[in-house]
């Protein structure tokens, strides 16, 4: 259940914006996004109905039949005097065609590509743009862990391969206009032209309510008072309210380091429950530290890992540091059956993280990476609701039975946990 009382008092809308150093934002609509093929049509169709604009930005981009679906409707958009953008990064695209490139450029689509490798800087390749993002006529965003390649969309079930348990988002509201300003800073990073988004701005519905409308909205007291109380979670047809969000999207040493700061801050500061997902867990001293911490103050953490990984190494890596977490009380699950690859972190049930960063070294040191905070005690609700159906498809690893794992597994744990700070 919801927190209540003097719980809801840990995380408001201020101390979270002290931490973080960014103000929150609004959203009118919200929408989990966890099967890949209801996902991917969910995606698929929304960018079908864009009138002036699209704006994508991805790791992986393949040029599979789930890639190859949406550059034909990107082209198809463009032919129609849509503007779209798409900005991919170098190395996670670094299987796709330049061909499949060109193609899309022929029809009109604006491309770039984000941390291309430079010989004379090649230990600069390390640094990725991990993010996920779609803007529709700055109306419609979708952010989260979902790449555009069949093992995401559901299509290589045709194929028989294992299929990948991951989350998005879909939101509405005076945020997107936000995420609209944050697609426009990488896609200029990277060398993008201007993008002529003018219309939108100018537009009927803009010029009626403006820009006071947003500004109203953004300091409302509902996003100045604790957890709200009563705000709809993503129902068609439900009554309009601003539901508090905050974009954590983060292309920089600094930014990376306010990512940290602010789920340090989260941990440390829960008072009753923490539930973590990540696709890939390889966690410093004082990430082990600091869950070891919430343990001894009486919080009950779970941690959700994968029970099979598409990167073994860090999976490895990460299981080393599980006989530690174990003894300190921490539940351990494992998801069985799919590859997860989701990233969502809810704290007291209250506050909310969905997005694209993992608990490793890469995420929260090295790539540029895309989140959304949610502090809605409806929408963590439905968070932790996805959270223990997850659980039920997951093992709980057994303390004593965990020590029982054969010795080249432990080998192989020990090996890779020096390296966990390049998996």
């Amino acid at each position: 259940m919801p927190l209540t009382g003097e719980y809801i008092k840990t995380f408001t809308t201020q101390s979270i914006e002290a931490i973080y150093k960014h103000k929150f934002s609004s959203a009118t609509s919200l929408k989990m996004l966890l099967k890949g093929e209801d996902s991917f049509k969910t995606i698929f169709d929304a960018v079908r109905t864009a009138g002036r604009l699209i704006c994508l930005e991805f790791y992986i981009f393949r040029n599979d039949e789930t890639g190859a679906e949406l550059a034909d409707i990107l082209k198809q958009k463009s032919r129609e005097g849509v503007k779209v953008y798409l900005l991919y990064d170098h190395f996670g695209s670094f299987g796709t065609p330049v061909s499949f490139w060109k193609d899309m450029k022929a029809a009109g689509v604006n491309i770039r590509a984000s941390h291309p490798f430079k010989w004379i800087a090649p230990f600069h390749y390390v640094h990725r743009d991990h993010k996920k993002l779609i803007v529709i006529d700055e109306k419609k965003a979708f952010t989260g862990g979902i790449n555009i390649a069949n093992e995401y969309s559901g299509f290589h079930l045709r194929l028989k391969e294992r299929n990948w348990r991951d989350t998005g988002i879909m939101l509405e509201g005076p945020i997107v206009n936000e995420l609209m300003m944050i697609f426009k800073k990488s896609w200029y990073a990277w060398g993008g032209e201007i993008i002529d988004d003018t219309e939108l701005k100018t537009g009927p519905e803009r010029s009626r309510t403006g820009e006071r409308k947003r500004k109203d909205v953004n300091t409302s007291p509902s996003l100045r008072s604790p957890v709200p109380k009563s705000s709809p979670v993503l129902l068609s047809g439900s009554p309009v309210t601003a539901i508090p969000a905050i974009p954590i999207f983060v292309s920089s040493a600094k930014g990376r380091r306010r990512m940290r700061r602010l789920l340090y801050y989260s941990i440390n500061h829960s008072q009753e429950s923490i539930s973590l997902t990540t696709a890939y867990f390889t966690p410093s001293r004082r990430m082990v530290e600091t869950l070891e911490n919430a343990v001894k103050r009486g919080v009950k953490v779970r941690l959700l890992a994968p029970g099979i990984s598409d990167v073994p190494a860090a999976a490895y890596a990460g299981r080393a540091f599980f006989s530690r977490l174990l003894r300190a009380g921490i539940e351990i699950y494992r998801y069985s059956g799919e590859i997860l690859h989701a990233k969502t972190f809810l704290f007291d049930e209250c506050w909310g993280i969905i997005g694209s960063t993992n608990l490793d070294f890469q995420s929260l040191r090295y790539n540029d990476e895309g989140n959304v905070g949610i502090l809605d005690s409806d929408f963590a609700s439905k968070m932790n609701d996805i959270f223990e159906e997850d659980l039920r498809r997951s093992a709980r690893i057994d303390e004593e039975q965990w020590k029982r794992r054969p010795l080249c597994q432990k080998i192989r744990e020990y090996f890779f946990s020096f390296l966990r700070r390049r998996l």
